[in-house]
């Protein structure tokens, strides 16, 4: 991307949520990796993106001081606010929205650290060309349909499924009018794009890799270390 005709595009990590799967005290975001916060690693990624101009990290409330802490000591130089989040990620999202100043944005998981630039970069391209756009990996396994009883009622055509990651890139106007659509109807969506689905808006998807995990359970921390130790 040549970064001098590249828009202006700001990115909103949030890392709000407690999490229960990992089993600790802390939350998730927090625990370290090598020796540095999982959120750190996962600014750091946006921090060094010649494109992204500015980052809204939305956390708890009580976590806001030590994450403003944790950037001065890490050296994050990209223009970033730090802001409580809400009840549910989509609100926190959509508060995070609210302090984006350019016209596109995305939206970064806080515990996905191993994004790579190369797939930044083909997500805010995508959302140029067509208005949002997703990261996505193909579904190696076979998917089955089950119903409440347990019983197999479809196996579905794996070459149309893709397992969505982040980011998801967006016009940021368009996204805060999905967001305000939602809120007005007490719709509430697994992800951002999901918004924009609903009201009959593109999205297209780009590849990523099966790298760019999110980290919620011990044995995602402990491929994480793997990940970090091989690269």
């Amino acid at each position: 991307m040549n970064t001098e005709t590249s828009p202006r595009v700001g990115a909103i990590v949030v890392a709000a949520g407690r999490g229960t799967r990992m089993g600790t005290k802390e939350s998730k975001q927090y625990l370290l990796l090598q020796n540095k916060p999982i959120i750190i690693h996962t600014l750091e990624m946006f921090d060094r993106h010649p494109s992204i101009e500015e980052i809204v990290l939305v956390t708890g409330e009580q976590d806001v001081e030590r994450c403003k802490s944790w950037i001065d000591e890490y050296g994050i130089t990209t223009k970033i606010k730090v802001i409580p989040g809400g009840a549910e990620r989509q609100e926190s999202v959509y508060l995070g929205l609210r302090q984006i100043e350019g016209p596109y944005v995305l939206i970064h998981d806080g515990v996905r650290p191993f994004v790579t630039e190369e797939q930044i970069t083909a997500c805010i391209e995508a959302a140029v060309d067509y208005g949002a756009s997703v990261l996505a990996a193909p579904v190696k396994d076979t998917i089955k349909q089950v119903d409440e009883q347990g019983q197999v009622t479809a196996t579905l055509e794996r070459r149309s499924l893709w397992a969505i990651q982040t980011p998801q890139a967006f016009r940021c106007s368009q996204l805060l009018d999905a967001h305000e659509q939602a809120v007005r109807d007490g719709f509430i969506g697994t992800d951002d794009a999901m918004l924009l689905e609903r009201l009959g808006l593109p999205v297209k998807v780009v590849e990523g890799g099966y790298r760019n995990i999110k980290i919620t359970t011990p044995e995602d921390l402990d491929y994480a270390e793997f990940i970090l130790r091989h690269n």
